[in-house]
């Protein structure tokens, strides 16, 4: 189910000079802002909680994740070289779970890092925020690349469409309006972030068993799209 050269050559395209300098813009970002409310307000847990929940979980993390998801698969289909390796004696599936592994490994190496690090910065990990928004970061790397991928593959406007979703529907609707909350890669990432610290410090809209269940169900249907996706473009391809 992996390839190692699919996931070569799709390192090698998320990872050029290009595309890694927009991916480490946010993490590094992070990092600065926590270092800077770290010298102006000293170690304050709410603080650490509305910066790592606000910044980094809230638009870092599916910005990254909309960036290593469509980028793991669009730039192949909109050039029109991803024939050349669907040519390949490679399973279809195979394909797109490679792919959808390294636009995970991605996502989690510039999104999970950077939050524990900017946590350890802010409180020194006090009542356990920066583990938890480091397993939050981790799961929703799961569900963000999955999402993604899938848009990547059915749609030439993935990364405007990825980006509406971060920034319109996770960011401002689900911040708003309390419905859109449910449907929330964060607040589904949250719920296992709140069983980590044990507190109410940080808190979800929705249960643990909810979040944790939707998170599955949406990184496999997700994927299993994608893959559809890609067989319907490899009957095109032949014809």
């Amino acid at each position: 189910m992996y390839d190692p050269t699919v996931a070569r050559l799709t390192y090698r395209a998320l990872l050029g000079r290009r595309r890694a300098l927009i991916l480490g813009a946010l993490p590094l970002l992070l990092i600065v802002l926590s270092v800077a409310v770290r010298a102006f307000t000293g170690t304050d847990d709410q603080v650490a909680v509305n910066l790592l929940g606000g910044f980094a979980l809230a638009t870092m993390v599916p910005i990254i994740g909309v960036i290593a998801g469509t980028g793991a698969i669009g730039p192949e289909i909109d050039d029109g070289s991803v024939v050349y390796l669907l040519a390949k004696p490679i399973k279809r599936p195979t394909i797109i779970f490679t792919k959808l592994i390294v636009a995970i490994a991605v996502t989690m190496a510039f999104s999970a890092l950077p939050t524990f690090l900017a946590g350890m910065i802010l409180n020194g990990n006090g009542q356990q925020i920066a583990v938890a928004y480091t397993v939050a970061a981790l799961v929703a790397s799961i569900a963000y690349a999955a999402l993604f991928l899938l848009l990547g593959t059915v749609t030439r406007h993935a990364v405007v469409f990825g980006l509406v979703y971060a920034l319109v529907w996770e960011a401002l609707f689900g911040t708003l309006v309390s419905g859109a909350r449910t449907l929330s890669v964060q607040q589904w990432s949250l719920a296992v972030a709140h069983e980590v610290t044990g507190a109410d410090l940080v808190t979800s809209d929705v249960g643990l068993a909810t979040g944790t269940v939707l998170l599955i169900v949406v990184t496999v249907a997700a994927t299993w799209f994608a893959g559809q996706k890609l067989r319907t473009l490899t009957l095109a391809g032949e014809e």
